[in-house]
């Protein structure tokens, strides 16, 4: 078994987007010029092993505000944004607050909240329950933007009033996915107002394109990622979709399933925007144990964007 020859394409770009990037840095930068502990409404970004990291280096993660009882202490938003009411809430308490929301999802916040201004009811495409589905429409009042998961949805949707529409999205959905809602929506409602620029984020884009790029040449193909983590679920559904139906999700606890790897003579691998690095080498190695291993760095892409923490942390 030792010395079966595997090839692996490793996807790039792949894991760490600017968004996690920032708001990891916004905790430990917290903590080092707070001391610990710091506190973290939600997961900063969702992946175990750096949510386990930070736990470790004086975080504690909590989901709701009222959980925190010792509120002298700082609390961080996470990267997926919260609803308006929070740092209200937050204000309230008395409590020091630093968001490490991505500032790309700052950016559709902006955009609903100017489009309700301009007198616009709006659409949020997007999953419920996701943590930035709940921050954008906590944006705004209740009842003034509607959630729509899927194409299903998007025929069925019937406007409240005879508000003129306008639509905005999750960051972190598939491009082809909303792609199709949308052309729903616009076939329903030619006047429909689109977003000034595409709302899904540049590394969601880029990922998505360097996984379609390899999966048809791959038996099997695996991302890195926590179950919990929006754009590491789609990458595994792009995969699928673009030729290579064998494709799994790796989580904290997946058991690496050799006997398909035997099986294999190429496999593809990415992560998703909130996997680090380390979680790709240390799969690599594990593979390396068992097989003569070849790998192929397939980038389509450079990525160069960083997002600056808060100036008050430095």
């Amino acid at each position: 078994m030792k010395n079966k020859p595997l090839k692996i394409l490793l996807s790039a770009p792949r894991g760490f987007c600017a968004g996690v990037e920032r708001a990891i840095e916004i905790v430990e930068k917290s903590i080092k010029k707070y001391g610990a502990p710091v506190y973290v409404r939600h997961e900063i970004v969702h992946n175990k092993y750096v949510v386990d990291d930070l736990k470790n280096k004086g975080a504690i993660f909590v989901e709701e505000l009222e959980e925190i009882t010792d509120r002298t202490r700082p609390v961080i938003f996470s990267a997926h944004g919260v609803p308006k009411k929070i740092p209200e809430d937050a204000k309230n308490y008395n409590m020091t607050y630093i968001d490490a929301t991505c500032p790309l999802v700052s950016k559709v916040h902006r955009e609903a909240e100017n489009l309700h201004k301009a007198g616009y009811h709006l659409i949020l495409i997007g999953h419920e329950n996701h943590p930035e589905v709940i921050g954008t429409m906590g944006q705004l009042p209740k009842g003034s933007i509607d959630l729509v998961q899927n194409e299903d949805e998007a025929k069925k949707y019937k406007p409240q009033n005879n508000k003129k529409i306008s639509y905005v999205t999750q960051t972190t959905l598939s491009v082809d996915d909303t792609k199709d809602i949308i052309q729903i929506l616009k076939d329903r409602f030619p006047d429909i107002k689109e977003p000034m620029k595409e709302d899904i984020c540049y590394a969601t884009t880029n990922r998505q394109m360097a996984v379609k790029n390899i999966a048809k040449k791959c038996d099997l193909f695996f991302v890195i990622g926590s179950r919990n983590s929006s754009n590491s679920v789609r990458l595994v559904e792009v995969a699928r979709k673009s030729g290579c139906s064998n494709s799994l999700l790796i989580h904290s606890q997946s058991e690496i399933p050799f006997d398909l790897i035997e099986n294999s003579n190429t496999i593809g691998i990415s992560s998703g925007a909130s996997a680090p690095e380390i979680l790709v080498n240390n799969f690599i190695d594990e593979l390396k144990n068992k097989f003569t291993v070849s790998i192929d760095e397939v980038e389509i892409i450079k990525e160069n964007v960083v997002f600056k923490a808060p100036k008050k942390l430095n």
